[in-house]
């Protein structure tokens, strides 16, 4: 079965909390299946290495888990505008990903999660999004079809699902950003089924 691969990097949990509402969402779509992945801590100590298989959550990240999905659920905590370094220093290592061409064309998507309200959630969003265009991908967000996005006081944005977890990060998933982060999923599975389709049918 086609599988849509949610790579994540979650500190507190939050994220790790969205990218399962994602994959549910992915799996709401018949013929489609979500492969949960984490990418493994950095740390200012250089020596000091992470254990091959983490302790709890998803399995690590491995280069084949891209080249063999269809699509893309990519999601980290804010970092000053940016994903966190973990996610940034695996994205950095995908050199021979974009040479091969092997995510071009494929559907992605962002998410993420930040300690206060407008601690740069959609500046967040974006800046994920530059890394995966220059790989070749399709950018998806979340259509205002979507009510929620037109009645949310929590997170939630278009460019992608996004939850204000609070200062000290222990905030629960309000309904709309579970809803959203749902639909998210459920709409890029759509999309890389078509695109999967669009790319092995026969050419006239």
């Amino acid at each position: 079965m086609p599988e849509i691969l949610v790579l994540y990097y979650s500190r507190n949990g939050s994220v790790q909390q969205m990218a399962k509402l994602i994959a549910r969402g992915i799996e709401m779509v018949p013929g489609v299946a979500a492969r949960l992945r984490t990418v493994p801590p950095v740390s200012s100590n250089i020596g000091e290495t992470a254990a091959a298989i983490p302790d709890k959550g998803s399995p690590y990240v491995e280069v084949d888990d891209l080249r063999d999905c269809i699509g893309l659920a990519l999601g980290s905590p804010t970092r000053f505008g940016n994903m966190a370094a973990p996610m940034k220093y695996f994205i950095d290592q995908l050199g021979g990903v974009w040479h091969e061409g092997a995510l071009v064309g494929k559907p992605a998507t962002v998410f993420t999660s930040s300690s206060s309200m407008h601690g740069g959630q959609e500046i967040t969003l974006a800046t994920m999004m530059f890394p995966l265009i220059h790989l070749g991908m399709v950018i998806t967000g979340v259509p205002y079809s979507e009510r929620e996005l037109h009645t949310t006081l929590t997170g939630g944005t278009p460019y992608g699902s996004s939850h204000f977890a609070g200062p000290e990060g222990k905030l629960p998933i309000s309904e709309e950003e579970k809803s959203l982060c749902i639909a998210q999923g459920r709409h890029l599975a759509i999309i890389a089924q078509k695109l999967d389709h669009h790319e092995t049918s026969p050419q006239n």
